[in-house]
């Protein structure tokens, strides 16, 4: 799959050294990914959950580092391509602003 906005994760994992590593697998996995539809993203990413936001779009919100941190992501399956939208602390996560903001 092709990452929209690689660099906002870069800058991400700079602001946030414990998480380097795992979005750092993240990308590496999608790169080489092609999910061709949610039930194939869920089979490589068993935490991984789909959240519809305020614009009536569904969001995949990913663990990182082992729930310390959100990733969300809209994922195109028919073009393979996934767009990075925030990333949250899991304090962040759950004050749940960010669903009326995408």
């Amino acid at each position: 799959m092709r990452i929209v906005k690689e660099s906002f994760l870069r800058e991400m994992a700079n602001e946030h050294p414990r998480a380097a590593d795992a979005l750092k697998c993240w990308v590496e996995l999608f790169r080489r990914a092609h999910f061709a539809t949610p039930v194939e993203l869920r089979a490589a990413f068993a935490t991984v959950d789909p959240v519809i936001v305020k614009s009536g779009h569904t969001v995949s919100v990913f663990n990182i580092r082992r729930n310390e941190y959100r990733l969300m992501a809209s994922i195109h399956f028919n073009s393979q391509i996934v767009y990075t939208l925030r990333f949250l602390t899991h304090a962040e996560y759950d004050r749940q602003t960010w669903k009326n903001e995408l």
